[in-house]
């Protein structure tokens, strides 16, 4: 089973510097062992930017970036931070997403010059789609999470967290298909921090592969389950959740929507349901300094709005 290595975080740091925003973080209520991690503030409103700039940089690199470009499938935010990443190198991008993708992911998608397929009512289909196209055009395929470069890149937010939040005990993150979960997990046990990996309960792709012990395939349910799902959680997160130090938690649908709604009436801050999924899992931070991931605001709002 593959592995991420903390090397390849480190250098997805250093190959990214400069093209993506670092992370604002905020102090919860609880006179500061909480934190909240803002990436939803990142280029393309989610922490996907991360992964896209650092798979295609490190491509352009390699001399392996084709002049037909880059493909993706994607719920949304993956195929909105590739589509960004390829016209900041001049490339052009080809997003493959389900039928019921957002129409606010839509719009961004195409206001970055981004040819837009919709196919299929799940991520999987959308997937099936993309690789058919990629084998017959010459496109380099991309991938919404599965891949070492992807998850490196994501990995590198909690290094940034780190720095802004000393001390810093746990992390928690929403898990869909488990690139970011992955890069994040390995930068922190790097540094002895605990992650708590958060899915909803009706889109459990990593928690039935730990007790598994390896990917499956789950039926996907869930409010959230257009940023958060993965029929299949990619085995790099697998690997990475085996690690003492990571705890698998199910939020169901009900708490995902009062966290969103929660940060909207206390805070006036609007993200997906895949962002609140994170803070639904948190209870209390006890004596701990806590950070939640608020990974991604590429949501319609107009529910939030009484």
């Amino acid at each position: 089973m593959e592995q991420l290595t903390y090397d390849e975080v480190e250098a997805a740091g250093r190959r990214i510097a400069g093209r993506v925003r670092p992370v604002a973080v905020a102090p919860g209520d609880d006179g500061g062992r909480t934190w909240l991690a803002l990436e939803f503030l990142q280029h393309t409103g989610s922490f996907k930017a991360r992964g896209a700039q650092n798979f295609l940089l490190a491509h352009a690199e390699a001399g392996t970036l084709p002049k037909a470009g880059v493909t993706i499938a994607s719920g949304g935010n993956a195929g909105l931070a590739c589509a960004w990443a390829a016209r900041e190198l001049g490339v052009p991008a080809t997003v493959f997403l389900p039928e019921t993708a957002s129409r606010v992911k839509l719009a961004r998608l195409r206001s970055y010059g981004a040819r837009v397929r919709l196919v299929g009512r799940e991520y999987a289909e959308a997937l099936a789609a993309c690789e058919e196209f990629a084998a017959a055009d010459g496109a380099l395929a991309s991938h919404a999470y599965d891949h070492p470069l992807i998850a490196a890149g994501a990995g590198t937010v909690l290094e940034e967290i780190r720095a802004r939040v000393p001390g810093l005990d746990t992390v928690v993150v929403a898990v869909g298909g488990g690139g970011l979960f992955a890069g994040v997990a390995v930068a922190a046990r790097e540094h002895g921090v605990r992650v708590v990996a958060v899915e909803p309960a009706g889109s459990r792709a990593l928690h039935a592969a730990i007790e598994a012990g390896r990917p499956v395939d789950v039926p996907v349910d869930s409010v959230a389950q257009d940023a958060l799902g993965a029929r299949r959680a990619t085995a790099l997160a697998v690997r990475a959740a085996a690690h003492e130090g990571v705890r698998s938690v199910l939020v169901p649908d009900a708490a995902i929507v009062a966290a969103r709604r929660r940060l909207w009436e206390e805070r006036r801050i609007a993200v997906e349901h895949a962002a609140a999924t994170a803070l639904a899992a948190l209870d209390g931070a006890g004596g701990e300094r806590v950070a939640v991931l608020l990974c991604g605001a590429n949501t319609d709002p107009s529910d939030l709005v009484d």
